[in-house]
């Protein structure tokens, strides 16, 4: 069994005695870094829609910013854009596993980056709502996809008894893709160009070529791994149905399982945390001008952000003790748990609107933190050769079931008269979620200290 790809220039370091952190050299460095910043541009690019949305929206319909019908629409879109991009997410992602089976790793991600990145600033020139959902839609084909090719690269190449942490560390792009969202967001909007609402999405979009260029480092410096080169040379074509036969059947039901608790939860809490942070505002922001209220505004969905980010970092990080001290079922136990708590007290205690945005802190530990393990998990369950197939199918078939809960929630709330009050509702009830997949855990596989199977 080959620990880690090193490749012609991993090999020349590790002959050198060159160990670096982490027992791994600085080949496999680089080809976890080139996986972290696909990772963290992904997430970038799949948010910034929610957060321009409270101006993009009522841009494109027609309507004033910040009146009651425009929060309406935008609770609505934010619901249907979301879904929809959880579904081209979710077949972006089943569609490319198979493909990095295929063709490779470092191929599959060099075009999914692509492609992501032109879905995104395209958006920046969408004259109506029709249009922009068709470059969100070819946007979430290419983020859905690269999650397939990065986890699985990164599994083969770093030394098996640091594959928890490597993984973890790859997820930490996740929060910091977030981080970077929220930023770019707040000083385009918020700073920049607060008196231009109406225009100054249309920049926010534009950010999401930086892929591109992410894109063209990892052609330059990533090879494929010898791993998947060695057993792609001799065994025949990965099909999606032999995840389904019965050697992998009850493998399959088990990660589609978690990481659909997971989806729903994270994505219905996330999709909607701009639209709660604007509300919270507004009624902060009663008496002030519009530009005073707009820059309040993006401040308020900057400090939610960034507490749900936070949380997210810490809560990643904290997977790896958790899943090598007391394994992956118990560590999946306890963030479910308390990912049902968070959300809960969030959005039913009562508390005044600026107290409320600090609970997305909780929220962003559990509900954020909990997907740290997915990264390693899920490839651990498959061989080489159905790594990608079997991963990526885990993990985004379940974006299809989980595009029910942003549409809900959207739909729902805007229906009320108080928007915000019907939003806080609903995700009070999505806390529910991730305690009922208390349930899922007797089919959770047990991986702790099992290699990786080729």
């Amino acid at each position: 069994m080959i620990e880690g790809e090193v490749g012609s220039r991993g090999k020349a370091v590790a002959a050198a005695g060159g160990r670096t952190l982490l027992d791994m050299n600085g080949y496999q460095w680089t080809v976890l870094f080139a996986a972290w910043l696909g990772w963290g541009f992904d997430i970038f690019d799949s948010l910034l829609f929610n957060y321009v949305a409270p101006n993009a929206v009522p841009t494109l319909l027609g309507l004033q910013i910040g009146t009651p019908a425009a929060q309406q629409a935008t609770l609505r879109w934010t619901g249907v854009l979301t879904s929809l991009l959880l579904i081209g997410w979710a077949i972006g992602g089943i569609l490319f596993g198979r493909v990095a089976d295929r063709i490779g790793r470092t191929k599959t991600l060099l075009l999914t980056m692509a492609m992501y990145a032109l879905g995104t600033a395209a958006c920046a020139f969408a004259p109506n709502m029709a249009t922009l959902v068709v470059f969100r839609i070819i946007a979430s084909l290419g983020i859905g996809g690269e999650w397939a090719a990065g986890a699985a690269m990164v599994a083969e190449v770093v030394p098996e008894k640091r594959r928890v942490e490597a993984g973890a560390l790859l997820y930490t792009a996740a929060p910091v893709g977030l981080f970077l969202a929220t930023i770019i967001t707040f000083q385009i909007q918020g700073v920049y160009f607060k008196g231009s609402p109406e225009v100054a999405w249309r920049y926010v979009f534009l950010f999401g070529l930086l892929p591109a260029l992410v894109a063209f480092l990892v052609r330059l410096f990533v090879k494929e791994p010898e791993r998947w080169e060695s057993v792609a040379s001799k065994a025949a074509p990965p099909r999606l149905r032999e995840i389904f036969t019965p050697e992998y059947r009850m493998i399959t039901f088990s990660g589609f399982l978690m990481a659909l608790v997971a989806l729903i939860t994270w994505w219905s809490c996330n999709a909607f945390l701009p639209v709660v942070a604007t509300g919270l505002a507004s009624q902060a922001s009663a008496g002030l001008d519009r530009e005073a209220a707009t820059h309040l505004a993006e401040t308020w969905k900057a400090t939610a952000g960034n507490w749900f980010n936070i949380g997210g970092l810490i809560g990643t990080l904290l997977t790896v003790p958790a899943s090598k001290m007391l394994g992956r079922r118990v560590m999946f136990t306890i963030y479910f748990l308390a990912s049902g708590l968070a959300v809960l007290a969030a959005f039913g205690l009562p508390m005044d609107p600026h107290t409320r945005l600090y609970m997305y802190f909780p929220i962003g530990l559990s509900v954020f933190g909990v997907f740290g393990a997915f990264t390693y998990y899920l490839p651990e369950l498959y061989p080489t050769r159905l790594r990608g197939t079997g991963a990526g199918f885990c993990y985004n078939s379940g974006r299809l079931i989980a595009a029910i809960g942003p549409f809900i929630v959207g739909s729902v709330a805007a229906r009320g008269a108080g928007a915000l009050g019907g939003a806080l509702q609903v995700l009070f009830y999505v806390g529910f979620v991730p305690l009922a997949g208390l349930l899922v855990m007797p089919w959770v596989l047990e991986t702790k200290d099992r290699a990786l199977i080729d």
